[in-house]
């Protein structure tokens, strides 16, 4: 295509699996404009807080109160949000949503080029299918159009960029991938580690699988543990989309960068069955503008995507476009997070850690392996997210007793070890889970707000509770003493894995996407985002989107080139 506003290609949001679509459709040739609705982040130039020393934080990262209650209501929850990286967040005072007090959904999101890449906790881990054919065995939501054979070697070829490290373990139902070296554990951690496998024996621990280079490889550097890794990474050990897939695309000559532009909708051509164009609002100064391509990616994330689907009607799709099955915005998921135990480690006084390690300890699922069913009174299962590290002042100031300089001198010490286990549970597929557009609420820029109707179920919070007594056992069975479980009351989207709302299936009638990530009705619409998904699993889901993005790019290309879309 030529002229200003034509592309081979569109891709909207800039994520995580943003920009591996971008950087494959231009390697593969295609011009393609790439739309983010934040403003622009320069890799290394506007990491300005990266390195920044605690006392030279305004307000130790946490300034008055009323700003972040009445701007930053649900973002200010996420653990990567404070002064030095609020920069990267959304406004929710500026971009809201319908909030219900009642029945919360926390939905967690970026504002910038590069969007949560440059927050996430970079935890990457391969399904198998265990979970893929989960649905299929226990009855919950539909069948897989796919399986691990399937994507399997998209993991290998999205690891060997993105640059992972970790540990292989032989497990089939968490396969070992294309990793760097490990990251190592802390003495206490591999005590905790043997003890949890001698009295266990169906149980592992290992140090996390996450995106973060031990090997200077890919024209990035390694990790050298200066942390904390949301500010931004200059280096580019981290992966995210600014110092990986976004120079690669750029490298080609075949991308164009648009930031500060929302999209409002899709437009549909009757005649050829198509998306016709896309339509962006300019973020400052409320202009539009619209744009055309032989091909669509929607990869603004779960959420926005939908939201985008939603709003974009038509005669033949009045419900919104490419829903003729009438699911889109329903199934909505996300992972159970905030339940666990932690407890005190005796001994160690003499050691510490080194560095701030960006990376933590793995405990892969163990409940409901066998195929015989299930071992507990839930299906599916859940992995622990844990690691141990001494008491600093902050986390001892209220229980060293004393004052004056004694207290003071006191305060200089580390503290004992403090090891932890925190669990991520699987959310089943429900159709009452939702995502809503309130015709009654629009944002600045005319756009309908979402809401959402999603709580976890029974299942969930039987599995919560074993979280917590099988973490409890576990840091016991080590060694721990004063050891207490913990229940955060987290609601849905706290563990910002939102999944599903535009499910992958084989029945056009009872899915949006087929085996391809292509709608089955408009068949230049592509959507790799979380919304494809058809289960959640209970590990974390980015690498898995980055896969399928790369899969459904290869199938689009090939498509295209034999006169197919």
């Amino acid at each position: 295509m030529s002229g200003k506003n034509n592309f081979d290609a569109i891709v909207v949001g800039s994520g995580i699996s943003g920009g591996w679509a971008a950087k494959e459709l231009t390697e593969k040739g295609l011009t393609v404009l790439l739309l983010e609705r934040g403003a622009p982040v320069q890799h290394g130039a506007d990491y300005k807080s990266e390195h920044l020393p605690p006392w030279k934080i305004p307000f130790a990262g946490k300034p008055l109160r009323t700003l972040y209650t009445e701007e930053y209501p649900i973002q200010s929850k996420s653990y990567a949000f404070d002064e030095t990286t609020r920069k990267f967040f959304n406004n929710d005072k500026e971009n809201p949503y319908v909030y219900d007090k009642d029945k919360p959904f926390e939905w967690g999101r970026a504002n910038v080029l590069g969007g949560r890449s440059l927050l996430w906790g970079r935890q990457v881990y391969r399904w198998s299918d265990l979970d893929f054919e989960a649905n299929k065995k226990d009855g919950h939501g539909i069948d897989w159009p796919i399986r691990y054979k399937d994507i399997a070697p998209w993991y290998s070829y999205v690891e060997k960029f993105v640059g992972v490290s970790g540990e292989k373990l032989g497990l089939a139902h968490l396969p070992d991938g294309e990793f760097q070296p490990p990251m190592s554990m802390n003495i206490v951690e591999k005590k905790i580690k043997q003890c949890i496998e001698e009295k266990f024996s169906e149980r592992k621990m290992t140090i996390g699988r996450c995106a973060v280079q031990t090997e200077a490889k890919n024209n990035r550097g390694a990790c050298h543990y200066c942390g904390p890794c949301q500010r931004g990474c200059s280096v580019g050990a981290y992966f995210s989309s600014q110092s990986s897939t976004l120079p690669a695309a750029e490298k080609t000559g075949n991308l164009t960068v648009r930031t500060n532009s929302v999209v409002e909708g899709l437009d549909y051509d009757l005649e050829t069955k198509k998306v016709s164009g896309v339509r962006v609002i300019d973020a400052n100064n409320q202009s539009k503008a619209t744009y055309q391509a032989k091909l669509v990616f929607l990869c603004a994330s779960t959420i926005a995507s939908t939201q985008i689907l939603l709003n974009s009607r038509s005669e033949d799709f009045p419900e919104g476009l490419a829903n003729s099955s009438g699911v889109l915005g329903r199934y909505l998921m996300d992972h159970t997070s905030g339940f666990g135990a932690h407890g005190i480690m005796p001994g160690y006084l003499d050691k510490y850690t080194i560095g701030n390690r960006p990376n933590g300890t793995y405990i892969p699922r163990f409940r409901n392996l066998n195929e015989q069913g299930t071992d507990v009174d839930f299906v599916r299962g859940y992995g622990y997210q844990g690691g141990a590290s001494r008491m600093d002042w902050k986390s001892m100031s209220t229980q060293i007793k004393g004052f004056g300089p004694r207290f003071k001198q006191a305060m200089r010490a580390p503290g004992p070890w403090i090891a932890y286990l925190s669990g991520f549970g699987e959310h089943l597929p429900n159709m009452d889970s939702r995502v809503i557009l309130d015709q009654h609420k629009k944002d600045r820029f005319g756009i309908p707000q979402v809401s959402f109707d999603s709580v976890y179920g029974a299942n969930e919070k039987k599995m919560n509770k074993d979280m917590m007594a099988q973490a409890q056992e576990m840091l016991s069975a080590a060694g721990a003493i004063n050891v207490s479980t913990f229940d955060s009351g987290a609601a849905p989207g706290s563990a910002i894995h939102e999944m599903g709302t535009a499910r992958m299936g084989d029945n056009p009638a009872e899915s949006v996407l087929n085996r391809w990530n292509q709608t089955h009705d408009v068949n230049n619409l592509f959507i790799t985002d979380g919304a494809c998904m058809t289960s959640s699993s209970c590990v974390n889901p980015s690498i898995t989107y980055m896969a399928l993005t790369a899969r459904a790019v290869d199938y689009a290309v090939k498509q295209l080139q034999a006169g197919n879309i």
